[in-house]
């Protein structure tokens, strides 16, 4: 339990492989598996080509980072709904709360996501422990997005569609 790092509901964390900081990263007990945002992943002859994040994202460099196809897994991930799909899966060191670790994560668009990275459980067994009352959560965004999901509620109720 000493070696254990306490963690909110979500957290900056550091992507020393794509030379990135501070980027947001929501973390979800309830998810099994990690993901990471690409806007490109295309399997060539000599590995994964992929475009992590997308134009319009300040953590968008438009940098292809190839993976060796000894590099890649391909694994099938179930939503909260049940929908399955086959994503890839490839591993990125991250750093939380000022500890580097090796983590697994699924190459997904979450583009429509406030978050561009979700830890899940795997990532976060024996190292971390999940405290929701701290992080460092994207406050203002999420109450935007409540508030507009607010108004299209009224607007169904109103008969409106949205």
């Amino acid at each position: 339990m000493s070696d254990m790092t306490i963690i909110g509901r979500a957290e900056r964390v550091a992507l020393p492989d794509l030379e990135l900081r501070q980027v947001p990263a929501k973390v979800d007990t309830g998810a099994d598996l990690s993901s990471i945002w690409v806007s490109q992943a295309d399997m060539k002859t000599d590995g994964l080509h992929c475009v992590f994040f997308a134009d319009g994202s300040p953590y968008y460099s438009g940098k292809v980072h190839i993976f060796k196809k000894s590099q890649v897994e391909v694994t099938r991930v179930s939503n909260s709904f049940g929908d399955k799909e086959i994503r890839y899966r490839v591993k990125l060191r991250l750093k939380v709360k000022g500890r580097l670790i090796h983590g697994s994560f699924t190459l997904a668009d979450r583009s429509s996501k406030l978050y561009p990275i979700l830890i899940g459980s795997r990532l976060l067994r024996g190292k971390f422990l999940v405290d929701v009352r701290k992080g460092s959560p994207l406050k203002q965004e999420e109450k935007k997005r409540r508030q507009r999901l607010i108004e299209d509620l009224e607007d169904i109720k109103k008969g409106d569609s949205v």
